[in-house]
């Protein structure tokens, strides 16, 4: 070794010691070091984001979390809870790092049933809001397998990466909700033979995203731009929620508890009592199974809940209780104009009658609402003079009557 052969200035070895030695102004550095520098550096860095992200997340507790539902959510109890418990156990598995290595606690995704406008998408969409995260809402009716027509699967996480402002880290630990995952149930409950790119082969090419994989996004979604380049999201902590109506689940259900003994036994069912204005608070992964769910998606989501259907009295509540009510929406657009709204009760009670009678849940209050306002919202702005609109029992039905909305009558 030469006696003036240049040293690494951090570790001391020559340079017929290493493999590479970097010159600076100043000193050198040999490749080893280099290695060195950038793990503790990596490390350095993700230690800074997690503590950021843990700091961003408003993690709380899961009956603070129900209470803050309830400011926005009316009834759905056992929902809430449900729901509370998986988040909060998802976020705990991520945040909080435990000592023994050897137990992995899985993640909590959770499908919840119920019928259309019963609050499925505001559950999870508030939750996401509560513990501030992004959240972003797919449809599951407009994704096929690779190669045909319709988006991919992974189009879902390129909504989630745009709702996080393109932060990668961020979104993974995001929320999704899959919305109608109950029309990508295969057409029986045998598997299929034929090609079914929007059934079972969708539920297929959604396994690998929901148990946690890297996955490459097009920032852009779509198959619109092949020229992007992708982005990898690891999907291992991002919380799905997904839902559905599952419209004729009913009758498995039914059949399942009503199911009469064979023979010449007794033909005394086997739940005598049995609540048939909601069967969904008996569902079970077998009655899933049946309607056309493979069996390994519905691993995936190991919570299952369900929503009850909306009555009068709690339609009548939605319309004025919680934080973001129609009637404070619908007063707060009119002050924007300086007009102040009054509503008569009356008409409210006769607004969820019609909601009723529609049978489309929350979203038919919103319906009959707009159609009923329409004339005001175009009229009154436009005059000046006008500081003040009561809406009557009489205004009400007029505009009703006058209204296409009429047609979604159920006969």
């Amino acid at each position: 070794m030469a006696k003036n052969e240049p040293r690494c200035s951090f570790c001391g070895k020559s340079k017929s010691e290493v493999n590479i030695l970097i010159a600076g102004i100043s000193g050198h550095i040999c490749d080893g070091c280099i290695s060195q520098a950038q793990h503790i550096v990596e490390e350095e860095v993700t230690q800074r984001v997690e503590s950021t992200i843990s700091k961003s997340l408003n993690l709380l507790k899961p009956r603070d979390i129900k209470s803050h539902l309830d400011e926005f959510v009316i009834g759905q109890e056992q929902a809430k809870k449900v729901l509370s418990v998986a988040v909060y156990n998802h976020y705990k598995r991520i945040t909080q790092k435990d000592e023994n290595d050897d137990v992995e606690i899985e993640k909590s995704n959770v499908i919840l049933l119920g019928e259309t406008g019963t609050g499925k998408t505001l559950l999870a969409k508030t939750v996401a809001k509560i513990l501030n995260v992004p959240f972003a809402v797919a449809d599951a009716t407009v994704i096929t397998e690779a190669g045909y027509v319709g988006e991919d699967v992974e189009s879902i996480l390129a909504k989630l990466l745009q709702a996080a402002d393109f932060d990668v880290t961020a979104a993974e630990r995001g929320i999704v909700f899959i919305d109608e995952i109950d029309k990508i149930a295969r057409k029986s409950d045998n598997p299929s033979i034929t090609r079914d790119v929007s059934g079972e082969g969708v539920q297929q090419a959604m396994l690998k995203l929901l148990e946690g994989a890297e996955i490459g996004v097009p920032p852009k979604g779509g198959r619109k731009h092949p020229e992007q380049k992708l982005v990898t999201i690891n999907t291992k902590n991002i919380l799905f929620v997904t839902g559905g109506a599952f419209g004729g689940i009913e009758k498995l259900i039914s059949s399942r508890l009503n199911t009469t003994s064979v023979g010449y036994a007794s033909k005394t069912k086997r739940l005598s009592k049995v609540e048939s204005e909601n069967m969904y608070q008996y569902v079970t992964p077998q009655d899933l199974k049946k309607f056309g769910l493979i069996p390994e998606l519905i691993g995936r989501f190991p919570v299952l809940t369900y929503l009850n259907p909306l009555d009068e009295s709690a339609l009548r509540r939605i319309i004025t209780e919680p934080k973001n009510a129609l009637i404070k929406q619908y007063i707060k657009l009119f002050h924007m104009e300086d007009i102040k709204l009054t509503v008569d009760k009356d008409v409210l009670d006769f607004m969820v009658k019609k909601a009723m009678e529609f049978a489309l849940g929350a979203r038919g209050l919103r319906s009959i609402f707009e159609a009923v306002m329409i004339d005001a919202m175009y009229d009154l702005p436009s005059k000046k003079d006008t500081k003040e609109f009561k809406l009557t029992l009489s205004y009400a039905k007029e505009k009703l009557k006058n209204s296409t909305i009429q047609n979604l009558k159920v006969a």
